[in-house]
């Protein structure tokens, strides 16, 4: 792999600002491989090379993708001014540069978001023709039928003449249903539900691809889950 600058390597790893990892730096609080080092712009191999602040090492990580059970009422976005962002939710251990969503969900969904800054893996995630499929709870405001199961199947036709991808969809009974799908447009979901004139009370994502969230999880808890790409065969 190819070296770094230290104070990139600190800044990126603990996500400060260079003058921070420089000031470090330069007051002797930075060590490589057991020896101090004062020269901020010194060479260091991220993957070999243990880096340390204050005594403690500094984990090297390329990537960072973590899992968000996302409450209601928060917005899927990297930042607002006036409304309370995912990111906002992020502990600040793990809050890298270019951390981002990856896809959305709407303000009142609720369930599994990923975040990372791979931009790579976030395309192949959001990107339909690698068809990954994404899990849902609905409850709904009336009943499905096996006409409209077979329309989702078929692919629902929006009311902008959108043809959708073929999904499944599953009754749970008492208005729930499960429905999966491969692509994510805007309120795709409700407006696939509108078709049929059937409004969605309440949406939750339970699952993308194999990755799902654990049982124990509390809605507004992030959690870091270094595997994420094994897990989604990218």
């Amino acid at each position: 792999m190819e070296k770094e600058r230290l104070d990139k390597y600190l800044s990126n790893q603990l996500n400060i600002s260079r003058s921070e990892a420089r000031t470090s730096v330069r007051r002797g609080r930075v060590a490589v491989g057991g020896a101090v080092i004062k020269d901020f712009a010194f060479l260091v191999n991220a993957e070999t090379d243990s880096v340390e602040l204050d005594g403690k090492v500094v984990p090297y990580r390329r990537y960072i993708y973590l899992l968000l059970n996302k409450p209601a009422g928060v917005i899927t976005a990297s930042n607002d001014k006036s409304r309370k962002t995912v990111l906002d939710l992020v502990p600040e251990e793990l809050r890298r540069r270019n951390l981002a969503p990856v896809g959305r969900l709407d303000k009142d969904t609720t369930g599994l978001l990923i975040l990372t800054d791979d931009g790579d893996f976030a395309h192949k995630c959001i990107s339909p023709k690698n068809e990954v499929e994404k899990s849902y709870i609905a409850e709904l405001d009336g009943d499905i039928n096996a006409d409209i199961i077979a329309a989702f199947e078929n692919g629902v036709v929006l009311a902008d003449g959108y043809v959708c991808k073929p999904a499944k969809l599953f009754d749970l009974g008492e208005n729930r249903v499960r429905v999966i799908i491969t692509e994510g447009k805007y309120h795709q979901i409700k407006r696939m539900f509108g078709v049929f004139s059937l409004g969605v009370n309440r949406l939750h994502r339970e699952s993308v691809g194999a990755l799902g969230l654990p049982d124990n999880m509390e809605r507004g808890e992030c959690l870091e889950v270094p595997e994420m790409r094994e897990i989604l065969q990218f």
